[in-house]
């Protein structure tokens, strides 16, 4: 099956997993860690992306980045090729370092984000590693110290404008583990079925579709739902059934509720009886180039 592409917009959130090819322990040593963290703050400087928070294991790191004008893609491509030559420098080996493909999962950052952050910070406790939550090599400390690497004043502020207050709700709510959120943040790791599937599927958030849909035909979904009765609001209803088939794995039921209108249309649109026109042609064009890899 063909990889969905990624798409991208600027200021989308994604958390990123990258994995030891073979599940090797490629960042076990203190060294290797902090050389990981020095290239991603190097590329983080090159490209103006946030990092709201990271882990570093020992054969697998997470990251939750959120994108400027540059593309996911350009980033960890950057990050894992200089870590990868300095790896086999250092250890006379060649070849692939990393799992030939990170994977990366776009959330919701109104929804999601201190969900995801406090999952990444986690991390370590599900791992029972002696620190626990004080693990050396997350982010988890510069929230309550001193940020070197991560943007944590956003977050921070979503608890507090006081600084102290803010680091005391954050403590308390980074404490709480709860992963009841983990499926629907397409986050869960390889060991269900349902993390399977998303990553083989590659499953996308729909607010950016909607988000470069809006862009592209300049209407707002809200304007295009109900009983409307025009062929310009029937053929960007058209639009976005198209593309929602293209680029994620929403149902047909689920697109009939999104535009309030009835399943027979999106099934029907959806298995391609309708008819084309220059405007679906076009947009479609221009909605391609707006999902970038």
């Amino acid at each position: 099956m063909s990889r969905k592409p990624r798409i991208h917009y600027e200021g989308a959130l994604y958390h990123v997993i990258v994995r030891g090819n073979n599940r090797a322990y490629i960042l076990k040593s203190g060294e290797n860690k902090e050389e990981y963290k020095k290239i991603v703050s190097k590329y983080k400087k090159r490209y103006r992306f946030k990092l709201y928070a990271y882990c570093i294991m020992d054969n697998n790191a997470h990251l939750l980045i959120e994108v400027d004008d540059i593309p996911l893609s350009k980033i960890m491509q950057g990050i894992q090729q200089v870590f990868t030559q300095h790896y086999n420098r250092n250890n006379r080996t060649t070849g692939h370092v990393f799992e030939q493909r990170y994977k990366s999962y776009l959330c919701d950052r109104d929804d999601y984000l201190l969900q995801l952050i406090r999952y990444i910070h986690q991390n370590p406790v599900r791992s029972k590693l002696k620190n626990g939550i004080n693990y050396q090599w997350s982010s988890h400390n510069e929230y309550i110290v001193n940020p070197v690497l991560a943007d944590v004043h956003f977050p921070l502020s979503t608890f507090s404008d006081k600084k102290n207050k803010a680091i005391k709700g954050y403590l308390t709510f980074v404490g709480e583990l709860e992963l009841k959120d983990i499926q629907s943040m397409a986050i869960e790791e390889e060991t269900t079925e349902i993390a399977k599937n998303i990553e083989e599927r590659h499953k996308i958030a729909k607010e950016a579709l909607i988000r470069i849909i809006e862009k592209v035909t300049e209407i707002k979904i809200d304007e295009i739902k109900g009983n409307i009765k025009s062929k310009r609001v029937s053929d960007i209803r058209k639009l976005y059934i198209i593309n929602f088939k293209k680029y994620t794995d929403v149902l047909n039921k689920e697109m009939a509720d999104l535009l309030e209108i009835g399943s027979s249309t999106t099934t029907n649109v959806s298995n391609g009886r309708y008819k084309e026109n220059d405007f679906i042609i076009k947009s479609s064009i221009e909605i391609d180039k707006n999902v970038k890899l």
